[in-house]
């Protein structure tokens, strides 16, 4: 069990200094790609106003992200006016789409329980 914490520490203190030494570069290279992007001065009150142009940006956005669900629901309301026309390979599509909601809610009640598989009080 000691062999195996010193080998554990050894190779964390190896990956340590990798890093140590890599990522130093790894920042200023991603820096430099990505100039187009960086504010000059960075300064907070030109954090606070881009921080405002993205809320208020989305906010703009609501109407045409409504128009488009509407238009999905209608979608999907023509599709189930002509169910009888469908083939098997749409039903699979919507048992597939229905099995992936189940999933990602099963996986949030997982994540909002704190990971706790199966932990009964």
């Amino acid at each position: 069990m000691a062999s195996k914490l010193h080998m554990l520490r050894s190779k964390a203190t190896e990956a340590s200094k990798f890093l140590s030494k890599h990522v130093n570069t790894y920042y200023k290279e991603t820096l430099e790609k990505n100039k187009k992007y960086i504010q000059d001065p960075p300064t907070i009150e030109k954090c606070q106003q881009l921080s405002d142009q993205l809320f208020y940006t989305r906010l703009a956005s609501i109407p045409n992200r409504y128009d488009a669900f509407w238009k999905e629901l209608d979608g999907v309301k023509q599709l189930v006016k002509t169910r009888k026309d469908l083939k098997l390979e749409d039903y699979g599509i919507g048992a597939l789409f229905g099995i992936e909601c189940f999933a990602w809610y099963c996986a949030g009640e997982i994540i909002g329980r704190g990971s706790l598989i199966g932990y009964h009080v």
